[in-house]
């Protein structure tokens, strides 16, 4: 007997309903949360939700990643690459744009950046060719930094991004400091949503690695 193959959902049938559906494909926001923004969407003036819709396409057509650290920019170089007041020669590496945020929050940091668009994740099939591992070497390369400030999220995953890169970089350059944000930070969390004190007190209480 030839097995039934399952009927497609309906598509939604107004404008409002493609709302929530597409709403619901938002992290974290299910059926009832989605129907809640679309119900303040509804009620809130045509300035306010087209400056929603007007934010959104902006942010697909406008931002790209920084050209020397990898941060999202509007322009060829993000604003804190451009800042001479930062300091050059501590380079503070994360996984993603968004924990350059939370670390600019402490203001306990005054260096410069490198995203590496990820980490480590063999199960996941992601390795070193898929991060800016080779700018990062490039960079270092170069000369003129002095540190290198390990800020991978404190799970296995960046944990294995950290040992790795501390390899690569002691054979580049052995005089190099690399160090790694203190166990301030809770095990197995996301550094981007950390309280901006709890990453100040790493980036104090951060220790060489070996």
């Amino acid at each position: 007997m030839a097995r039934r193959h399952a009927e497609p959902p309906p598509p939604p049938a107004d404008s409002f309903e493609r709302l929530i559906a597409e709403l619901e494909r938002l992290p974290g926001v299910g059926r009832r949360s989605a129907e809640r923004i679309a119900y303040h969407l509804l009620e809130a003036s045509r300035d306010e939700a087209l400056a929603l819709a007007l934010a959104i396409r902006d942010m697909k057509s406008k931002l790209r990643p920084c050209r020397e650290c990898g941060n999202l920019t509007e322009t060829e170089t993000c604003a804190l690459c451009r800042d001479p007041r930062r300091d050059a020669s501590v380079l503070c590496v994360v996984e993603w744009p968004r924990e350059i945020r939370a670390i600019e929050k402490s203001g306990e940091f005054r260096g410069r950046y490198h995203v590496l668009m990820g980490r480590l994740s063999p199960l996941a099939g992601v390795g070193p060719e898929d991060l800016r591992v080779a700018p990062l070497l490039e960079r270092v390369r170069a000369g003129g930094v002095a540190e290198i400030v390990l800020a991978t999220s404190p799970t296995m995953e960046g944990d294995a991004t950290a040992a790795f890169l501390t390899q690569k970089l002691h054979a580049l350059a052995p005089k190099l400091r690399i160090t790694r944000l203190a166990r301030g930070m809770p095990a197995g969390s996301d550094l981007s949503f950390a309280q901006a004190g709890t990453i100040g007190e790493a980036f104090k209480g951060r220790r060489e690695m070996p």
